[in-house]
């Protein structure tokens, strides 16, 4: 299969949970996600560079915030709502982030920070929204 090149529409994105890599599946009703980068970089000014900081990217964090709807009795979406009360490494489990040209990123360890579960309006359908945050280094397999 060719590696896809070209834009994209954003739901060609997917994302795989489960306890560990072998039970990864997907999430049913989930409807918009964001990424946010935490990156450490320490700065310096050294003499010989004259007044101009010198810089070196030392740490990186990433959290994945979703959003979507409750789907009680699909797999994943019953997963990530079982962390809602879940503390330590209970609230841990895997996660994959697939992009569209194949190249996944997987953490095996992920922290899984529910941030709304069931709540609303009485004519509103449950919700189930979400953080997913980096726990160590992912592995990241490029598309071939």
């Amino acid at each position: 299969m060719a590696k896809a090149t070209g834009v994209y529409p954003v739901y060609d994105n997917q994302f795989q949970v489960g306890a560990d890599k072998a039970s990864l599946g997907s999430i049913a009703d989930m409807e918009s996600y964001s990424v946010s980068f935490d990156n450490g970089v320490e700065e310096w000014t050294p003499m010989d560079t004259e007044g101009w900081i010198r810089r070196l990217m030392t740490s990186k964090g990433l959290t994945i915030s979703v959003t979507g709807k409750r789907n009680v009795g699909d797999t994943g979406n019953d997963y990530v709502a079982g962390k809602a009360f879940k503390n330590g490494r209970d609230a841990e489990g895997a996660f994959q982030w697939t992009f569209k040209d194949g190249t996944t990123v997987l953490f095996e360890n992920a922290v899984y920070n529910v941030t709304a579960l069931g709540a609303g309006d009485s004519t509103n359908v449950a919700p189930l929204e979400f953080d997913v945050m980096s726990n160590g280094k992912p592995t990241v397999t490029p598309a071939v």
